[in-house]
């Protein structure tokens, strides 16, 4: 498998990235910009649509069902829902002074991500030789090395689930079962927290 020649180069691919890229941003300034907090909320959702539909053009399938299950299911539902008790929603939030200090931090983040981004220099799948074993002999164990490790990206890449979810059972079971009761223990501090005295 050659990423980047099969599907994932077509022209419907391309046009899905850019309608689903385009409305993310949209979606996203529309929360920046709406005063009416009930409707930001909602294209609030819209938003972590377009990046789960980003995840899924990315062949993240596993991260896509995370975004859409967490973000859109849960944090999103619970903001709708605290946006619905409050009073005057169609008001919004009163302007304050932190406007020109928040865009020239953000702008400064957008510069040096970019220039990260741009200076960095990635190890790309395209970069490594495939060797088939008769051309090993003589050849390095770096090009061996790096040949090998073609190979398992490519076997990750093409099913991520089995992967990730041999990592979480198998490589990582004791962060993953941690993680589990440090939620439930942050469910009970809640509902002791709230409960009636």
């Amino acid at each position: 498998m050659n990423l980047g020649s099969g599907t994932e180069s077509s022209l419907i691919v391309d046009v899905i990235f850019w309608v689903i890229a385009v409305s993310t941003i949209i979606a996203s300034l529309a929360v920046f910009h709406l005063k009416d907090l009930f409707r930001a909320a909602l294209f609030l959702v819209v938003t972590f649509l377009g990046i789960a539909g980003l995840f899924v053009l990315l062949m993240a399938e596993f991260l896509a069902v995370v975004q859409v299950i967490i973000y859109v299911g849960a944090i999103s539902v619970l903001i709708i829902f605290a946006v619905l008790m409050t009073r005057n929603v169609e008001q919004g939030n009163p302007s304050n002074s932190f406007k020109i200090p928040a865009i020239l931090i953000s702008m400064a983040f957008i510069l040096i991500s970019s220039f990260v981004i741009t200076n960095t220099d990635w190890n790309l799948l395209d970069n490594v030789v495939i060797v088939t074993s008769e051309e090993q002999i003589g050849l390095s164990d770096e090009i061996l090395l790096m040949n090998e490790t073609k190979n398992q990206i490519e076997k990750i890449f093409s099913n991520t689930i089995p992967e990730i979810s041999r990592l979480l059972l198998r490589d990582f079971v004791l962060a993953f079962e941690l993680a589990s009761v440090l939620l439930l223990a942050a469910i009970v501090g809640a509902l002791v927290l709230v409960r009636e005295r």
